[in-house]
């Protein structure tokens, strides 16, 4: 197997070093290894705003660098500090030691350096383990053989190689990743295999709000990207798009992102797979609900039951100009968005046609919800009712009424 004429080539490599370079410098070395591992998480923290401070921007680059970074300078205080002391004992066993005593010194710095290169070795052997099982985990579920690199093979195939061995929960036991990277590999893999899941995904009840922003939205009205998805083209080309790459460059949205994710990722995970989120189902107003004329309709003819048929013609007729684009957006935390709605006079008349989006608040109501919107200088007060997939609004002289967006 590829993973394991890595760690033999690395082991002798090192060993050989260790005899070369004798137990103290190797010594330090190897407590440098441990070190710099227990502090590169911690202290990347700190690095990660001075890599962005320079320009850095991508997460996937800063998830390698900062770690990275800080175990490279601990480990290279460390064999500084070897060096020093390794040429202070080696000054005093050549010039006041004495022939006998150099030998014995040479043979058992010599043997004891190697050992402890083995050490390092394995040590090192573990933590490229884990940095290979982390990118594969992703890379490999969102791999296509026929057209990946060979260089991306190459990690896939060593990553199934450390999951096959055992390695991998070893390497893990020494540092390891947090569950919600993997859940969300998990996440992305499923919906980067399934092309059709993107619209479930937005349908998320914790991803409303955050669908809403206009880089989600460029994304979702991108033909092209949308061709490129139903095409399935490699991970690499869908990273490369522009408007992904907008997204990502933008910190602030991808941090934003990711706290909305995080604390939902086992729901998000079975709402993908079964279109039911165990823990957002029980509040019926959350999702989108699209304008229904039909139904508006039927509220109409309760509201006004004297009406005449050209009457009813001239309002269904009317509603349909006014209302065709009128949507709905309930999310999480009582955030609500009422788009393309035209301005209501009170009782209940439109008093424009220039229809507007406005933001507000909903909140639950003895069994009904209380919808509150403002933007443009305009004021609503909405009280709704959820029945089903259908939503109805009845303090207004016709009645609006929502079907859910499947």
């Amino acid at each position: 197997m590829t993973i394991w004429l890595v760690g033999l080539l690395l082991l002798a490599s090192l060993a050989a070093l260790g005899y070369r370079q004798g137990a103290i410098r190797v010594g330090f070395s190897l407590v440098g290894i441990l070190i710099g591992a227990l502090l590169a998480g911690l202290l990347g923290r700190v690095v990660k705003p001075m890599l962005m401070g320079v320009g850095v921007k991508n997460p996937m680059l800063l998830w390698i660098l900062a770690p990275l970074l800080v175990f490279i300078a601990v480990s290279a205080v460390f064999k500084i500090v070897a060096l020093n002391v390794h040429n202070r004992v080696d000054v005093y066993y050549k010039y006041h030691a004495g022939d006998l005593r150099l030998t014995l010194w040479e043979r058992l710095n010599g043997r004891v350096g190697l050992c402890l290169g083995l050490l390092n070795g394995t040590l090192y052997f573990l933590l490229i383990a884990l940095a290979i099982f982390s990118l594969s985990y992703w890379t490999a579920q969102m791999g296509m053989a026929e057209t990946d690199p060979a260089w991306l093979k190459l990690l896939n195939r060593m990553g199934r190689d450390l999951q096959s061995t055992g390695i991998a929960k070893a390497a893990n036991a020494v540092a390891p990743m947090p569950q919600a990277y993997y859940d969300t590999a998990d996440v992305a893999g499923l919906v980067y295999n399934n092309p059709l899941l993107e619209a479930r995904l937005a349908r998320y009840p914790a991803f409303l709000g955050l669908a809403e922003r206009p880089e989600f939205q460029e994304i979702a009205n991108d033909k092209e990207f949308t061709e490129m998805r139903q095409r399935q083209e490699p991970i690499i080309n869908v990273i490369h798009h522009p408007k992904v790459q907008a997204v990502i460059n933008n910190h602030d949205l991808l941090k934003l992102t990711w706290d909305t994710l995080t604390p939902d990722l086992k729901d998000l995970r079975v709402f993908l797979e079964t279109g039911i989120s165990p823990k957002y189902d029980n509040e019926k107003i959350l999702g989108r609900w699209d304008f229904d004329i039909n139904s508006a309709m039927g509220l109409l003819r309760r509201a006004k039951p004297n009406l005449t048929s050209s009457d009813m013609q001239k309002y269904k007729k009317w509603m349909m100009g006014a209302f065709s684009k009128t949507s709905l957006v309930a999310a999480p935390n009582g955030q609500a968005i009422l788009k393309n709605m035209p301005p209501l006079r009170q009782g209940g008349t439109v008093a424009s046609s220039q229809p507007s989006t406005m933001e507000g608040q909903w909140k639950s109501l003895d069994g009904k919800y209380q919808l509150s919107f403002s933007g443009g200088g305009r004021q609503e007060e909405l009280i709704a009712m959820v029945e089903g997939d259908r939503l109805s609004v009845t303090n207004t002289a016709f009645g609006l009424a929502f079907d859910r967006e499947n």
